[in-house]
């Protein structure tokens, strides 16, 4: 079984066939540092966990309309979450690298009560990412992109 420096569940990742074990890789797990592991190895556990209380909070003092709360981060490889965003000129736009590792959640609608559309959150420590998006990742728009 892999093992993350994290916490993340191995096992559950779209990614597990590529990945190079972050725990065996001095958290490397796709060839680079990994930033979460970077946290946890200089910092520890706790250190990690403040980040992600404040880039929740600041997250959720954004008052998107819609959105519920944001009350869990978890690590997210880029290739599960790198999705193409329409620009009016009609070119699509990824902001994302694939092989690296953001922290991420999926927050329901609170507008569509069909239950088809969702919010994406994906952040790093220099940047915020808001999108809506319905099944898998189909039909993405760009709600908000902030550099931290």
């Amino acid at each position: 079984m892999k093992e993350s420096i994290c916490g993340a569940n191995c096992a559950e990742c779209p990614s597990k066939e590529v990945c190079l074990v972050c725990a065996e890789t001095n958290g490397c797990p796709f060839g680079k540092q990994c930033y979460i592991a970077k946290y946890i190895l200089t910092g520890g556990m706790e250190n990690y966990q403040t980040f992600k209380n404040r880039l929740m909070d600041e997250i959720n003092a954004l008052h998107i309309d819609g959105m519920e709360n944001v009350t869990k981060l978890y690590p997210m490889v880029g290739s599960f979450v790198n999705l193409e965003y329409p620009l009016p000129s009609g070119e699509t736009v990824k902001f994302l690298h694939d092989d690296e590792v953001y922290l991420g959640a999926q927050v329901k609608n609170l507008f569509d009560d069909s239950g088809k559309t969702c919010f994406g959150v994906i952040a790093r420590e220099n940047f915020i990412l808001i999108c809506t998006y319905s099944e898998n990742g189909a039909d993405p728009e760009l709600i908000l992109y902030i550099h931290r």
